[in-house]
């Protein structure tokens, strides 16, 4: 028998990791079997970690510019054997790092990203897996850009800032003194997302308010961040502006795209590629995913749904756990998930049941129990035949 586990984390108790121990450990007490245990993200909070550990790399702080121009320190991973990076935006310039001083959309930029994946590209990084989500930034990606070398000029020939308020000055760009490694350098990005960059459906009027747009400056924005694209299309010759994930994170999308041949992908199937899941699950006869709640969410395409896609293509049972079930859970049957349970095994306070050493407990139990169960039936459909 051969199991792999892919499960997501079980926020406020267990890693992807821990968790997906926690499995291992509960099915080896009932059966003999090959498990292999992969780390499990959608590209949002837990990214790093997850493949910093199931890649074997480290964590690396480095002090950057935040998102309201303050100085913060930002952590990303690092694996030196495949000089690869692993960035979350969110680190340098997210929204929980704007929400003690006040949300500013005009002031509020991405440089300290761009400075992340400098100090990445010192280290040797070529390869990078950036997660996009959570920003507190409108600018359209030109602080990033900015940080790498890009240069931004108004009609004057002066140099504009690096915020929401100096896209409609842009003029001209230079690209004399970016990093030259850029060009030897792979960025996938997590995005799952298909807005444009602008317009009703774009970045500004849809999460614009969330950081701080209101609806006087929303107009204006919009139209600065079209101009931006307009003069980046001018000097770049290419069209972005359109292509689905252009408005993610306040235009860092668009600036991935444009500027750094960036690839978006959504954020399950990019973290399965990178671990290399999909080559494991070939042969398995049971994978087991699961998170911390499974609800109508998980079946509209959240981590475990993602992972049962990839094993029914193989042919393999998928079994879920969690920390919790609802009712709608039902609607993950139809979506690949064979069977699910909740790893609660008697009444406790929600505090309890999150206490780390609870969870594994309830997890290990949980797994050992579901394979004594597929070990006895598969034990009596032996002696059948």
């Amino acid at each position: 028998m051969k199991v792999v586990i892919a499960i997501d984390s079980l926020k406020g108790s267990l890693t992807s990791y821990e968790a997906g121990e926690a499995v291992k450990e509960g099915i080896l007490k009932a059966v003999d079997a090959e498990v292999i245990v992969k780390p499990l993200a959608d590209g949002g909070e837990g990214t790093t970690e997850a493949l910093v550990v199931g890649l074997g790399g480290e964590m690396i702080a480095v002090d950057v510019m935040g998102p309201l121009r303050h100085k913060t320190k930002a952590v990303y991973g690092y694996v030196p054997e495949t000089k690869l990076a692993i960035i979350e935006m969110a680190a340098a310039a997210g929204i929980v790092l704007a929400e003690g001083e006040g949300k500013d959309p005009m002031e509020a930029t991405t440089y300290g990203v761009g400075e992340m994946i400098r100090d990445a590209i010192a280290r040797g990084c070529r390869n990078f897996i950036v997660g996009i989500g959570g920003s507190a930034t409108n600018d359209g990606g030109i602080g990033m850009l900015t940080a790498l070398g890009f240069a931004f000029f108004d009609s004057e020939g002066g140099r504009v800032g690096f915020g929401a308020k100096d896209l409609a000055k842009i003029a001209a760009i230079s690209t004399e003194y970016v990093m030259p490694e850029l060009k030897e350098c792979h960025f996938k990005v997590a995005c799952d997302v298909t807005n444009p960059l602008c317009g009703t459906n774009g970045a500004t009027y849809v999460y614009g308010p969330q950081k701080g747009v209101t609806e006087d400056l929303r107009d204006e924005l919009d139209s600065a961040m079209a101009h931006y694209a307009e003069i980046t299309g001018k000097y770049l010759h290419n069209e972005h502006a359109e292509t689905p994930g252009a408005g993610a994170a306040g235009g860092l999308g668009f600036a991935f795209l444009s500027y750094l041949a960036g690839e978006l992908q959504p954020g399950i199937e990019l973290v399965m590629d990178a671990v290399n899941l999909e080559n494991c699950m070939q042969d398995a006869d049971y994978v087991v995913t699961g998170e911390g709640r499974l609800d109508f969410q998980t079946a509209m395409g959240k981590a475990p749904v993602g992972v049962a896609k990839l094993a029914k293509k193989y042919g393999a049972t998928v079994i879920a756990l969690a920390g919790s079930v609802t009712d709608e859970a039902v609607t993950c049957n139809e979506k690949g998930i064979d069977a699910f349970f909740p790893i609660l095994t008697k009444i406790v306070s929600l505090q309890e049941a999150m206490e780390q050493q609870t969870a594994r407990q309830n997890m290990v139990k949980t797994a050992e129990q579901v394979f004594r169960l597929i070990a006895a039936v598969e034990t009596k459909f032996t002696e059948m035949e």
